[in-house]
């Protein structure tokens, strides 16, 4: 039908069908009511940390920070009740242990998470650290008398 027309017939009927379109859509916009997107969390799974010997503390706080964040909790004392919530053995009778003696014992997430790595973290001391090294060895020689050798 459109090619019976002439250039400037195809033009208009080309430009109402535009116009018409841009109404039909400008009316649906002002029909429909504005709305947010609904907004969710994630919520993941964390283990329990449990405070034995060789555990690993540092990835148990990445998890549960991770968690916090997926979560969307924002508020300092909720942060610090999830993550007592994910306290297991050991640690879970240490932690209610003080907040039944002092209820405001952890006052943030991080006062929380340094309490816990004074509690439960190995210390990391120089002295300590310089002995597990002297203490290697390699066939018979220990590592004082290869570094002996190799110097002269």
């Amino acid at each position: 039908m459109l090619r019976t027309l002439s250039p400037t017939e195809q033009h208009g009927v080309a430009l109402g069908f535009i116009m018409k379109e841009q109404r039909e859509v400008a009316a649906r916009a002002t029909v429909s009511t504005p709305s947010t997107p609904r907004v969710e969390s994630l919520k993941l799974h964390v283990n329990s940390y449990v405070g034995s010997e060789g555990e690993p503390l540092l990835r148990w706080l990445v998890e549960i920070d991770t968690a916090i964040t997926a979560r969307r909790i924002v508020d300092p004392l909720s942060k610090v009740a999830f993550a007592m919530s994910s306290l297991g053995g050991r640690a879970r009778s240490w932690a209610y242990g003080r907040r039944l003696t002092d209820p405001t014992c952890f006052s943030t997430h991080e006062v929380f998470k340094e309490e816990l790595r004074q509690a439960f973290e190995p210390p990391q001391n120089e002295f300590r650290s310089r002995a597990e090294f002297l203490d290697l060895q390699q066939g018979k020689h220990d590592v004082h008398a290869y570094a002996q050798r190799a110097r002269y």
